[in-house]
């Protein structure tokens, strides 16, 4: 069974850090690109961060570029999303993709609250 568990969220001031999780279990994890995507209330879902898992290549959008870290563990087939100098409009659910060889799974997303 395929499982994207993610973990992290919470509640921050402005200018706070977080770190998310993302922990996959089911499939090969070198063969996938694992992203993350975010949709806050009456927006669309955003993506804003993907790593390669095979090369560790990394892609960020322009609204997270600088602070926000991609980052994988293969041995734990993890994950992590660092994000640092948070603002209020990075309040959204955060919520794992993983992407290959014509798959997509999704998690069930977590929850960041940045507060002013």
């Amino acid at each position: 069974e395929v499982q994207l568990v993610e973990s992290g969220g919470g509640l921050v001031q402005t200018g706070g850090s977080l770190r998310l999780s993302c922990a996959v279990s089911g499939f090969t994890f070198e063969d996938y690109t694992i992203g993350w995507f975010r949709q806050a209330p009456g927006k669309a879902r955003e993506g804003i961060s993907s790593i390669s898992s095979s090369d560790g290549r990394t892609v960020y959008a322009e609204s997270v570029k600088g602070r926000f870290t991609i980052s994988s563990d293969n041995a734990k087939n993890t994950v992590y999303l660092q994000m640092n100098s948070l603002k209020p409009e990075d309040t959204a659910v955060y919520v794992c993709n993983a992407f290959g060889w014509g798959y997509e799974y999704w998690g069930q997303g977590t929850q960041v609250t940045v507060s002013e």
